[in-house]
Formats: C-alpha cells, sequence, structure tokens
C-alpha cells in the first residue's frame, strides 16, 4: 500500500508521534520495560541497527534477514511481539507484506507476457474491454506496461476510502474497490509522469484473472510463491483475517501520545493484488534472489521489469530511486545497485532488496504508521548496510 506523499494508505485520521514520544516504557510491560532497560549495545551492525529501530524509533519490534554474496544466511530480531505480554519477538516471523505483493503480481503478469497471452504494449481494454472509463481515464489509451510502471495516470482508490483502521474488519470486493477511483478524475494522461497508484495493481489482479480464468492469488502462488518454494508465504484465503504461522503484534498510533493499537488482525482485501500478501523476511529475500537470478522470468521480460524511470523528487523514497514494472533500483553507497519493493500497511513495514551479485536483505518493523518519522530513513539505512556490508 503506499505511504507518505504518493503512498501512504487510507488512514486519513492517523498521525505520526514525534519520535520515541509513545515512549515504550508507557505501553510496554514491566517485563518487557526491564528487558528495554537492561539493554546493552552490541557490535554486529545489523543487531545494532534492529535495537535502535526499536529503542530509539520507538517500534515494538524489527526483524532482519541478511544473505552475503556466499549464499550464507543469517536472522536478527529486537524488540518484543506483543506489547501486552511482553513475549520475545520470533525471528523471521511471518508479517503483512503490503506493497511487496506488486513485485509478485507484476512477475505474474510478465509470465503471461512471456508466454504470448499478454503483450505490454497493449491498451488494458485488449484484455478488460470497457472496464476503465471515466474523467480522463480510458482504458483504451493506457497499457499494461503503465500499470505496472506507475505511470497509468489512475486515480488510487486508497484515498477516497474510509477511514481504515476503523473498518479494517470489513471485507472489500477488488471491482468495489476499482470503483472508488472511477469515480474520480485522472491523475494525468497517460505515460506523461509517474505516480505510484494502487490502483494500477488492483487492474493487473484483474487482468491476470482475466487472461487465465483463475482468481489472482492462486495463480500467483503457482506461478511464483510455489515455483521458488517460499513455505511461509501466502496469499490470505476471503475472510481471512489472521496471521497463521508464528509473528510480532501489528500495532498502528491514533494520536500521538496514546498507546499503540494493536491491529494485527485484519481483512486484507482491501489491498487484494496490490498489497495482501503475508510473508517472512527470508522468504522475501529468496524471492528477490530468485527473480534477480532469472527464475521466475524469462531474460526478455526480466530486461523490462528492470527497465526503470525516474520518479518526482517529493516522493518519499531515498535518494537515486526509480522504478521498473514492480520492481525498484536504489544506488548503493558501496557501488551498484539494490533491487526490491518496499510495503508498509497497517501494522507493519517492510523494506527487501536484493543485488545481482547475491547478496540480499530484508528489514521488517512491526508499527505502521511508525512511531517515528525517521523511523522509515533508520529502516532504509540499515538495509542498505546490511547489503553493503
Amino acid at each position: 500500500m503506499p505511504k507518505r506523499s504518493h503512498r501512504r494508505p487510507i488512514i486519513l485520521t492517523l498521525t505520526l508521534v514525534s519520535a520515541s514520544a509513545l515512549a515504550l516504557a508507557g505501553t510496554l510491560p514491566a517485563s518487557a520495560s526491564a528487558s528495554a532497560a537492561q539493554h546493552r549495545p552490541t557490535a554486529d551492525p545489523v543487531q545494532r541497527g534492529l535495537d535502535h529501530l526499536v529503542h530509539e524509533d520507538g517500534y515494538p519490534a524489527a526483524l532482519a534477514a541478511v544473505t552475503g554474496r556466499d549464499g550464507r544466511a543469517r536472522n536478527a530480531v529486537a524488540g518484543v511481539a506483543d506489547l501486552r505480554t511482553g513475549a520475545k519477538a520470533p525471528v523471521d516471523g511471518q508479517v503483512r507484506a503490503a506493497s511487496v505483493t506488486k513485485s509478485f503480481t507484476a512477475t505474474a503478469v510478465l509470465q503471461l507476457v512471456g508466454e504470448g497471452k499478454v503483450e505490454l504494449d497493449a491498451p488494458v481494454d485488449t484484455y478488460l474491454p470497457g472496464l476503465l472509463r471515466g474523467d480522463g481515464i480510458d482504458g483504451r489509451r493506457i497499457t499494461v506496461r503503465q500499470l505496472l510502471q506507475h505511470t497509468s495516470g489512475l486515480p488510487d482508490y486508497t484515498q477516497y476510502m474510509d477511514d481504515l483502521v476503523a473498518n479494517r474488519h470489513r471485507y472489500h470486493q477488488p471491482r468495489a474497490l476499482l470503483d472508488y477511483a472511477l469515480q474520480h478524475k485522472a491523475a494525468f494522461p497517460p505515460g506523461t509522469a509517474w505516480r505510484y497508484c494502487n490502483t494500477d495493481y488492483l487492474v493487473a489482479g484483474l487482468l491476470i484473472e482475466q487472461v487465465t480464468g483463475r482468481p489472482a492469488g492462486e495463480e500467483i502462488t503457482r506461478r511464483v510463491i510455489d515455483r521458488v518454494g517460499l513455505q511461509h508465504t501466502y496469499f490470505p484465503a476471503v475472510g481471512d483475517q489472521t496471521i497463521r504461522e508464528p509473528h510480532p503484534q501489528g500495532y498502528v498510533s491514533l494520536k500521538p501520545g496514546e498507546p499503540l493499537l494493536d491491529v494485527t488482525e485484519l481483512d486484507p482485501s482491501s489491498a487484494w493484488a496490490s498489497g495482501d500478501l503475508i510473508s517472512t523476511p527470508s522468504d522475501l529475500n529468496r524471492f528477490f534472489s530468485a527473480l534477480l537470478g532469472g527464475k521466475l522470468l524469462k531474460k526478455d521480460q526480466l530486461a523490462q521489469m528492470r527497465k526503470t524511470v525516474p520518479i518526482p523528487a517529493d516522493a518519499d523514497y531515498p535518494k537515486g530511486t526509480r522504478f521498473g514494472l514492480g520492481l525498484s533500483s536504489q544506488p548503493l553507497s558501496c557501488g551498484g545497485l539494490m533491487w526490491g519493493h518496499d510495503g508498509d500497511y497497517l501494522g507493519y513495514a517492510v523494506y527487501p532488496s536484493a543485488t545481482d551479485d547475491g547478496r540480499a536483505a530484508t528489514i521488517a518493523v512491526t508499527a505502521d504508521p511508525g512511531p517515528a518519522k525517521r523511523g522509515r530513513a533508520d529502516a532504509y539505512r540499515l538495509l542498505e548496510a546490511s547489503i553493503c556490508r
């Protein structure tokens, strides 16, 4: 789902609390507060970064999975899984992966391109005739590529929905979500600008269903998740509001200074093909490594996926970020690029990336919106440090 500026989800009533104004001591049980007081610095840079996210930025928990060039993988964790009980956060626990889902959806669409069933530069109307019509909106002028690249100009349906926190247990049909967008004017003519838009991937999910004749989640599972053996990654079934395996709780802040609200259980249908995936940090590392390694797409389709465009300077991304088709690139201070797609949804924010030489890292935190404005920047710094170390 989107965050800040272009990508903040439909939580119009939420505000961020300043740095540590939410002071964990005010929300943690005594046992967890004592644990925080006993925290000691560590020499390990990844663990130190996670500790910073918890003890300085105020996230209840932070998780990391890191894979080196040699293929050796390690996991680390800091904080608590549950603010009420003070239980330790699970290593490599499941989290809502949010907009990381878009990379999975784009991969499935590009597989259909490789099979000759979809053309990237064909109009959306070729596959979904008459679906996209509205003020400045015409599916005969919007291409499949523009959907995956966020250059379609479609309005973002998430901006027009009721408060997601209050309605987090409500089920939304994909077609109803699209109606939220089509009632509004296009953001710009197709192909003339870039703007992060969840509607793009809602339509991509509908395209997958139309072309394959199967549910989008089922197709993405068969084509992507099962193909690379992601054993802890899945699309929730309709009505499933839980997270199946060991996981830290997810939280939001409704007002500055108030205790975090537990939103772990919710209906993720408002995100659907743009963001309802559940996964673990290590599974996300495996996915992006497999993707970059050519295990999911043919050479030509992977090259198209990695063909990037610049994004506006005011977009909430690290400097130098560019967008391809469900995949973004960021320059590394140690040289080269890392490729991935971050995501945030109610309760969780996830930052995965991988490189062409086999390195990968994923950082996940368990509050979104987070308790500190600098938390997102700190998570990105840790992500890069984990890749470069």
